[in-house]
């Protein structure tokens, strides 16, 4: 993930982050079952995933926090 899309979701609302990270989750199970069906070629794609989420988690508790 570029400096630009971290940066991207920490400008985000509280809202459009709930929803992202229910996005994120759907993908991340997607990618995992493909991996268990052997139709995954890259698998970095789930460390890659797993990463967007934390970054979400971590936008959505500083948002939290402020209030």
């Amino acid at each position: 993930m570029k400096a630009k899309d971290k940066k991207e979701i920490f400008t985000k609302s509280e809202v459009e982050l709930r929803k992202a990270l229910k996005e994120a989750k759907a993908a991340l199970l997607d990618l995992v079952l493909d991996l268990g069906q052997n139709k995954l070629k890259n698998t970095r794609l789930i460390f890659w995933k797993r990463k967007e989420i934390a970054l979400l988690k971590t936008a959505l508790k500083e948002k939290e926090f402020v209030k």
